[in-house]
């Protein structure tokens, strides 16, 4: 395995560039709302809409293959990890799939977000007899909220099972282009949507200082579908109101996800940050594979293996590294995001629907020793200028807390913690993979590298280090 370190200018990310495979995400940005829920086509792996392709490696006699996996009702689960779950699809190390991801927020505003998708309209299916996908977190099947008490919240794609994956191995994934998902609505052509939700488990949600307190309130942006234009713009906003779900239970509050919001029971207001252009940087902020430590984990609290971290610079070109805990490892994705601040103090960012392609590179452990993935035991990113580690208030919650440990990590989180847990990590990279002695480390650190709030609402709180590649000796 290279280790190749790259210093800024470098190309190490021009050789995704595969023109049959970038010719077909061409294709699926063209054609994205006919492939949305479409019928199997050849090739089908027998479920909804997965399909594959050959393609010729950049190795002699070599083919890696290509899958799309839509997203609709057939290929989510919400709200939850598994290492127990039955893999969508299983891939070899090499291989690229192009994943569909849906927001848990498309209901916020079900005329621009879900109606005319076949898909989503899938995914969100909900009337008086049944929902589509009824279990929505890893609470109790019988939880007074719903189906899964809403303890996870995220539409997660996948589990995708990478063939001779196992517990001590790396599995590197890269995100070679991202696009937005049009609206299925002919009346917003061409138009992507996302909500804001400044929410009760926000972090400014006990500071407000205009009345009335205890408000949430949602802004729906508009984003270019094409992804030509850098920018969203607000469309409008409105305060949540008590919402009675098809179940007939009334939410007062946002507290169980894909609760539709009738639009008769709120009063948009269109006056609302005008002339504000808001950079768009789509990415994903929940990617990871399975932990061990229990059958079904919820998807809000991130960890070891990745998860809910919500770090903006996981999106095109960059890369994540994970260390393997189960068996294939067990790789989702899910909560798109068109834009965040680091922090996403308020509680979510603009969640909007987004598809990635995605290339997966298995390291064995043998192979780790003298690599800088050598004694990876969180998520590791990676983008052609900067190396990104992860701190978080409790690294293992799971195992630190055990029973109820989704709980307990709301009482724990701390940014000292993660501050703590981000210097360590960065302190034993440098002195593992760049073999710098523990004062060399820290001076540099303290002098070169870039501590972040990556957010304060996920439950276990995360600081990342910003590490620049061009500090390393050429």
């Amino acid at each position: 395995m290279s280790d190749h370190i790259c210093s800024a200018g470098c190309n190490h990310f021009s050789h995704l560039n595969d023109p049959d495979l970038m010719g077909e995400f061409a294709e699926a940005r063209k054609n994205l709302r006919t492939a949305i829920g479409g019928t199997p086509s050849a090739g089908t792996l027998g479920l909804a809409g997965v399909t594959q392709r050959a393609l010729p490696s950049k190795k002699a006699g070599e083919q890696v293959s290509h899958y799309y996996v839509p997203a609709n009702d057939k290929t989510v689960h919400w709200g939850f990890f598994s290492k127990k779950m039955d893999p969508l699809l299983k891939v070899e190390s090499g291989d690229y799939v192009t994943i569909e991801t849906v927001t848990h927020h498309s209901n916020d505003d079900i005329d621009r977000m879900v109606k005319g998708d076949k898909g989503v309209e899938a995914i969100f299916h909900w009337d008086a007899k049944s929902k589509a996908v009824d279990r929505r977190g890893m609470g109790p099947m019988d939880h007074p909220l719903g189906a899964g008490g809403g303890i996870g919240v995220h539409v997660c794609t996948g589990p995708i099972f990478i063939n001779g994956a196992e517990p001590g191995d790396v599995l590197e994934v890269r995100i070679v282009d991202t696009m937005q998902r049009p609206s299925g609505n002919p009346d917003y052509r061409g138009k992507t949507f996302g909500s804001n939700a400044a929410s009760n488990w926000g972090f400014h949600y006990n500071n407000l200082i205009t009345e009335p307190k205890g408000r949430e309130v949602i802004t729906i942006y508009e984003v270019d579908a094409k992804g030509e234009q850098s920018w969203a713009k607000a469309v409008y906003n409105y305060r949540w109101t008590p919402q009675t779900d098809p179940f007939g239970v009334v939410h007062p509050i946002i507290d169980y996800p894909g609760v539709p919001v009738d639009k008769n029971s709120i009063k948009p207001n269109y006056d609302v940050l005008k002339g504000y252009e808001i950079p768009v940087r789509p990415h994903f902020g929940m990617i990871g594979v399975a932990p061990v430590e229990a059958d079904i984990v919820s998807s809000i609290p991130p960890g070891y293996t990745g998860g809910n971290f919500d770090n903006w610079r996981m999106g095109k070109g960059a890369t994540a590294f994970f260390p393997v805990a189960v068996a294939g490892g067990m790789f989702s994705v899910g909560d798109p995001h068109a834009s965040q601040g680091d922090a996403e103090l308020c509680g979510t960012a603009i969640e909007c629907s987004l598809t990635g392609l995605f290339q997966f590179i298995l390291h064995k452990k043998a192979d780790l020793p003298g690599t800088k993935l050598y004694g990876l035991d969180y998520p590791l990113l990676e983008t052609a200028s900067e190396l990104v580690l992860h701190g978080f208030s409790l690294p293992n919650y799971l195992k630190e807390l055990g029973d109820n440990a989704e709980t307990k990590i709301l009482e724990k989180s701390s940014l000292d913690t993660a501050m703590t847990d981000a210097f360590n990590k960065t302190r034993r990279f440098l002195m593992d993979t760049r073999d710098l002695t523990e004062d060399e480390a820290i001076s540099l650190i303290s002098v070169s590298v870039d501590f972040g709030i990556t957010q304060v609402v996920d439950g276990n709180w995360g600081v990342h280090a910003i590490i620049k590649k061009a500090i390393f000796p050429k």
